[in-house]
């Protein structure tokens, strides 16, 4: 167990009864406590979640995984969590990595730590990796700093960064305009490398849909 303080884990989830029993147990092993949000799953998420060990906020309806991590966020702080470390599902994001993600938050004094996927890009379909280098290159024009991998799932949050950074965005693109809002608002945001291992199953990302609404985001910036 890492010595994570009043840390814990958030896990947006939707449909992934088969994945996120074992992402809340490897959590487990790092932190005392891991959070699971279930957007509208109509599968065992919420049941697989709990049996494994996670405290478990449901959608009634699916919202998108910008919902449900401001639910997250929302919960986090009436907890009194210090952080939140965020990781998908899917199993896509390796827990092994928690207690350095963690390490170089309290180590950097950072409100906000991004995983960066790109050292390693190996497994990343190459359309993916493109929409991943215009997108990141596009926050980090409107966030007034260098963000590697503005998609990347797997970052910390700290109550500082949860509290004050309100997006409008509901789903994929809220993770984008998260940084944005947090860079304009003076936070301090670091960057940690991570590695991804990319689910067969696929992404619940719709590219057409989500790439507009990204764009539209940006645009409110301009």
């Amino acid at each position: 167990m890492t010595d994570a303080g009043r840390v814990g884990c958030l896990i947006p989830a939707y449909e992934a009864a088969d994945t996120v029993g074992g992402m809340v147990r490897l959590c487990l092993r790092h932190v005392e406590r891991v959070l699971v949000v279930d957007d509208g799953s109509r599968d065992a998420t919420a049941r697989e979640a709990r049996r494994a060990g996670a405290q478990v906020l449901r959608h009634g309806a699916n919202r998108g995984k910008g919902a449900a991590l401001a639910s997250g966020f929302t919960r986090a702080l009436a907890l009194g969590w210090e952080a939140a470390v965020c990781l998908d599902a899917d199993g896509q994001h390796d827990p092994i990595e928690i207690p350095a993600v963690v390490s170089a938050w309290r180590r950097g004094g950072w409100d906000v730590v991004v995983g960066n996927r790109l050292g390693d890009p190996s497994g990343m379909s190459f359309a993916r990796l493109a929409t991943n280098r215009v997108t990141s290159r596009i926050v980090s024009a409107l966030a007034r700093r260098p963000v590697a991998d503005s998609q990347c799932g797997y970052r910390l949050v700290s109550a500082r960064a949860m509290a004050g950074v309100r997006p409008g965005e509901r789903r994929f693109a809220m993770e984008g305009e998260f940084l944005i809002r947090a860079a304009r608002a003076g936070l301090r945001i670091g960057q940690v490398p991570v590695r991804s291992r990319y689910a067969r199953g696929g992404s619940h990302i719709r590219p057409l849909a989500d790439t507009l609404r990204f764009l539209r985001m940006a645009a409110a910036f301009v």
